[in-house]
């Protein structure tokens, strides 16, 4: 290997094993080897990220391997997002996201949001007890291709219904995405509601909103 393969490899790895400390000093070793933010963030982190995808829909990762890997991410995405921004690197697309309205639970929705940074979307986090109106307002302002939302209760997934249908009564483009989740939520649930993407865990979502890009 050349050593700025090296510096790529480093990166990955570091990602790979969930090591955040380490990867925003491997990410910022690569620019300063010359590397372009183009090459660091495709062929090392998000890389890195759908590696990690994998082998947690395989079971060899669990939630807790998905998350620290994720953090990783976010770590040498703090050191790369400048120097992707100076060489106006676009991200795939913008999601909004956040927890439906009455339901305050996060930990599920903080981990897709960081699967799909992981996968090159930029992500707007909303936070917890989110009402359509808010959601459909940040998609306006942001320009979102995609709009998702999580609930954790029984009690409060039926709000995503409405939610949905806000969307599709806005003024947003026809082509805006739909997609839902959460520990109660079915593949059937989310037909049910309009939804135009439903997943099971953070690495489909982050795969699914992917797709929406291609």
């Amino acid at each position: 290997m050349i050593e700025m393969d090296e510096k790529l490899a480093e990166v990955y790895e570091c990602i790979k094993e969930g090591d955040m400390y380490a990867s925003a000093d491997k990410v910022q070793a690569a620019l300063n080897a010359g590397l372009k933010p183009n090459t660091i963030l495709n062929e090392g982190m998000i890389a890195a990220m759908t590696e990690v995808g994998r082998l947690f829909e395989e079971g060899d990762y669990f939630v807790p391997e998905m998350l620290i890997a994720a953090r990783a991410m976010q770590a040498g995405l703090v050191v790369l997002k400048p120097h992707l921004v100076a060489s106006g690197v676009e991200p795939l697309g913008t999601v909004i996201i956040g927890t439906v309205r009455g339901d305050l639970h996060d930990i599920g929705k903080n981990l897709v949001m960081m699967m799909m940074e992981g996968a090159g979307m930029e992500v707007i986090d909303l936070g917890v007890d989110v009402n359509a109106e808010k959601f459909v307002a940040a998609a306006r302002e942001h320009g979102a291709d995609i709009v998702a939302m999580s609930a954790l209760l029984t009690t409060t997934m039926s709000g995503m219904g409405e939610i949905v249908e806000g969307v599709r009564a806005s003024d947003l483009p026809a082509g805006t995405k739909v997609m839902v989740g959460g520990a109660p939520v079915t593949a059937e649930f989310a037909e049910s509601v309009g939804a135009d993407g439903y997943a099971p865990d953070a690495s489909q979502a982050a795969s699914i909103a992917k797709s929406y890009f291609h």
